[in-house]
Formats: C-alpha cells, structure tokens, sequence
C-alpha cells in the first residue's frame, strides 16, 4: 500500500498511533501497512508540524517562560559511538521553552548541549514574543550569554540552580542523584521571584519521555538517525500544543495562548499534509 493510495482514515490512524507513543514498527503492525509507508508519512507530517508551528508562532503575548534542556541520545550512547558516526550519532539535547501561563511550547531546539545551540534557541524564542518577558533557567552557564545576545537588558531573567545530594552507591544507572535544595539568581532585569520556577518545563519532560518513544530511557526504541529525532519531537508539540486538552487551561496550549480558537484534532493535522500535495501536484 503506497501512501498515494492511503485513505484519509488510514493515515489518521498511523499519525494517531505515532503520537501516543508507539514506535514506528508496531504501528506499522497495528495499522497494517508497510513500515515504510509509516516511515513517509511520519516525514511528511512532522515536516509539515515544523513548517506550521515555525509559521504560526510570531507576536505571542507570553510574560513567563521556563526554559530547559532535555537529554536524549541517537544511534547510541555517546560512549559507544563508532568512528564512522561520529557527529551524527551519541548524546543530543533538546532545548524546549514552555509559557507558565498558557503551557504552550514556543520553540525547541535540538543539538548539542553547548553555547552555539543555546544561543540559536534563545534567538529563535526571542523572535517569537510580543512583548518583555521573565525567563528562568537552569544553572547552564550557556544561557547567561544567550539570553544576552539575544534580549540584551530587555528581558527580566533568573536561574534556578539545584543543589545535588551524594547519590548513594548502586542507584546511580537508573536515578539521578537527589536534589536536596535550590537557589535562586537574578541575572538581568527584576524578575518577579515567586515566579522563579522550572517546575512546568520539567513536568513537560516526562510528558516528552512518555509520548515519544524515542525519548523512552532503557529501550531499544531511540532513534537512529538526529533527522528522524527531530521530526519526532515536532509532531509531538503539534499534538502537545494543538490537540491535547490540558488538564488545568481546560483548553489546549495553542487556544490558551491564542494562537487558535478550537481543539485540533489529527484529522485536521492529516489535512494539512493533504493540502500540501494538493498543491505540488
């Protein structure tokens, strides 16, 4: 079955599966297609979430964003990485920002965990607001620069930096160790301390380690390739922002941050690829 010849219906019950956090061998067997077809169609839609959420996000009326970075690993853990792969496979980070108040995700970025990724982050997200806005980060040092390329003295920023207790022999592989206290720093502005959090952008890892498979610790399940990554956490902040309902807004991120005024559902993201090769044929 090509994906010329995948009905409507087909094509929503593969990109629904893929967004609930099956990979994409089992949904290719739960559907019934060809992996490959499950392959194309999961580019063609990531690319097309990219292009819209890229297109969609500009001028929003954000005030606080947490920012944070979340470690991943394509191919294989740094340490194991051939010769032969080396700088496209071991450790990749992804950069996400979240806004406090409407939980919508403005801008991620994936790469390295070093100061040129930092500051294309932070550009990217200063690109999209309206308007002055309090940041908080963790300790990263990258940041400090980032944020000042990026916002100069307009910006009231704070990192939260933790403080870790000794890991206790034997838990090492499967915890990190304890977070025993943090400290609050202002770095620029007057950042409103009560604010000072980085609780929302943590709560949104676990939901980036849950929905996507790749993000799953201690399983076969990571990807093989950084541009299959990166595809892979587009779509799921195309379903985090545009279809999910949030638990406390009661809407979506993307309604609560304006951004649209109705629930998507997949069918409406299936359309919109459908659109896409409407028009290059």
């Amino acid at each position: 079955m090509g994906m010329n010849k995948l009905t409507h219906a087909k094509r929503v019950q593969i990109i629904n599966l893929l967004v609930e956090g099956n990979s994409m061998r089992a949904t290719a067997r739960i559907a019934d297609v060809a992996f490959n077809t499950v392959a194309k169609l999961f580019v063609d839609t990531s690319r097309m979430c990219a292009e819209y959420q890229d297109r969609t996000f500009t001028n929003l009326p954000c005030k606080r964003l947490q920012l944070d970075e979340i470690w991943s690993f394509v191919y294989a853990k740094a340490k194991n990485v051939p010769d032969g792969k080396l700088g496209q496979a071991g450790d990749v980070w992804t950069w996400v920002a979240i806004d406090a108040d409407s939980k919508l995700v403005p801008s991620w970025r994936i790469g390295n965990r070093d100061a040129t990724t930092a500051c294309e982050f932070i550009d990217d997200l200063a690109s999209r607001l309206s308007n002055r806005v309090q940041l908080t980060a963790d300790g990263h040092k990258p940041y400090l620069e980032a944020v000042e390329k990026a916002f100069g003295a307009d910006v009231d920023f704070a990192q939260l930096i933790k403080l870790y207790g000794d890991t206790v022999e034997g838990q090492k592989r499967y915890s990190p160790a304890a977070c025993v206290g943090t400290k609050k720093s202002v770095v620029v502005g007057n950042p409103d301390m009560c604010c000072v959090s980085t609780s929302y952008v943590e709560r949104q890892n676990l939901t980036m380690r849950m929905s996507i498979r790749r993000f799953t610790r201690l399983t076969n399940a990571f990807s093989k390739k950084i541009e299959n990554h990166a595809l892979s956490v587009a779509l799921h902040y195309m379903h985090y922002n545009f279809c999910r309902i949030h638990k406390t807004l009661r809407v979506t991120p993307a309604m609560a941050a304006g951004v649209t005024d109705h629930v998507w559902s997949i069918n409406e993201i299936v359309g919109l690829v459908e659109q896409a090769e409407a028009i290059s044929k």
